[in-house]
């Protein structure tokens, strides 16, 4: 496992599928603005590929995201778009709504850079998220992360238009402290 100072990062079990099932994707609202397609029911059983992990898909990696004290699961992180020639890649997370404003966001993105610089040796990490996503800008602004750019209206969420804003980060760039 992973660890930062307040969660670890570690491999999906079959029993997290159910929870992050019913308590972020099934939420139409927050599915619709953290995926990039729209919002469509799964049945229970269904090999969802954004809560299953192949294990063959070496573009993709898929984490659980778990309370140090206790093991308690409060959400998802990612890895997504590996480019190994490029070294580069993308950071996604999502908390449970229980979860959400006691500082796991920052942690996670602290943990999901020591993975993508440390472990895989990648060169540049980035960020899109919504320019409303106050808690996402922050996690990555904390973590060194520079806004680079402003998508405008190139996210269709819930029958408007959003901005979203880029963010990115390079190893040279990056603050590590003791994580992992």
């Amino acid at each position: 496992m992973l660890k930062g100072d307040k969660v670890g990062l570690r491999a999906r079990h079959e029993d997290d599928i159910p929870i992050l099932r019913t308590e972020l994707y099934d939420d139409v609202v927050n599915s619709s603005r953290a995926e990039s397609g729209p919002w469509r029911p799964i049945g229970p059983g269904s090999k969802d590929p954004r809560l299953v992990v192949d294990d063959k898909e070496q573009g993709h990696v898929p984490f659980s995201v778990v309370e140090l004290d206790g093991g308690t699961l409060v959400g998802t992180a990612t890895l997504w778009g590996i480019d190994n020639h490029n070294r580069s890649a993308h950071i996604g997370l999502g908390l449970l709504p229980s979860c959400r404003g006691k500082g796991y966001g920052s942690d996670v993105v602290a943990v999901l850079c020591h993975y993508g610089f440390v472990v895989r040796g990648l060169h540049r990490l980035q960020i899109e998220t919504l320019s409303d996503n106050a808690a996402m800008l922050r996690a990555a602004e904390r973590n060194g992360f520079v806004r680079e750019g402003v998508l405008r209206s190139s996210a269709w969420v819930m029958g408007e238009f959003l901005d979203e804003v880029l963010l990115g980060l390079l190893a040279r760039d990056w603050k590590p402290d003791s994580k992992g």
